[in-house]
């Protein structure tokens, strides 16, 4: 299964953008918000929870705000967020998935209209896109002091899916239930991860030329950038 591609940079170069403007707290804090209100506070026990807190300290949100949102995702006054995918045609065959965290749904609708509207494509209806997608956990290793033959072992021992190599790490890939017992599994082996994320990885991939993925990585771009957004998800190859 090959879910990255020479377009994956993307998603980490508008995430040290995103950091800059300030927007990636705010997205963190959220997944940190909801993950309480749909599993309780104890980490231990709630794997959604250890992975935005995870995120979270991945982006340097200080353990005091990370601590405080627990507690404040523990009240009942405090309000949940909608977790939405929005499902998107782009240039050339090109298929994306907007992960969305909301607490206004005409608002987020509005904002994929209006996406849409300034940098092309078009709004699909729910499967559409979906249908070439398969949610997986993804672990992203750096290549130093690792093999891909003592990884395959390790993540044949876990219960790990498939491995592949790209340039600069080796990427794991499990079924999304699995995610943080693989990743604490390959921890204690001595075994670092860059990243542990959920994604939704192409089961096939279109192949694009220069104009036209620099038109799909443009409203990539655009609804990266909006506040409610978590992810984008294309089929570029």
């Amino acid at each position: 299964m090959a879910g990255h591609s020479k377009w994956a940079n993307i998603k980490h170069k508008k995430g040290r953008a995103d950091a800059i403007k300030g927007k990636v707290f705010g997205r963190v804090t959220k997944q940190i918000i909801s993950a309480v209100k749909q599993g309780g506070p104890d980490p231990d026990a709630n794997p959604k929870l250890r992975l935005a807190i995870q995120k979270a300290k991945a982006v340097n949100l200080p353990n005091d705000n990370i601590e405080r949102n627990i507690k404040k995702a523990s009240s009942q006054d405090q309000a949940d967020y909608d977790e939405l995918s929005y499902e998107i045609y782009g240039f050339g065959g090109v298929g994306l998935i907007v992960d969305v965290m909301t607490d206004n749904k005409n608002r987020a609708m509005s904002e994929m209209r209006i996406a849409t509207n300034k940098r092309g494509g078009t709004i699909a209806s729910p499967g559409s896109v979906a249908f070439n997608f398969d949610k997986k956990g993804v672990i992203q290793v750096g290549k130093e002091g690792h093999t891909m033959d003592s990884l395959l072992e390790l993540i044949l021992e876990c219960g790990g899916e498939d491995i592949e190599e790209i340039d600069e790490a080796f990427v794991i890939y499990t079924e999304p239930d699995q995610l943080m017992s693989i990743k604490d599994f390959l921890d204690e082996k001595g075994v670092k991860s860059t990243s542990a994320e959920l994604e939704m990885v192409p089961k096939t991939k279109v192949d694009c030329d220069e104009e036209t993925a620099k038109q799909n990585l443009a409203l990539i771009e655009w609804l990266e950038d909006l506040e409610d957004v978590d992810a984008v998800f294309h089929n570029m190859s």
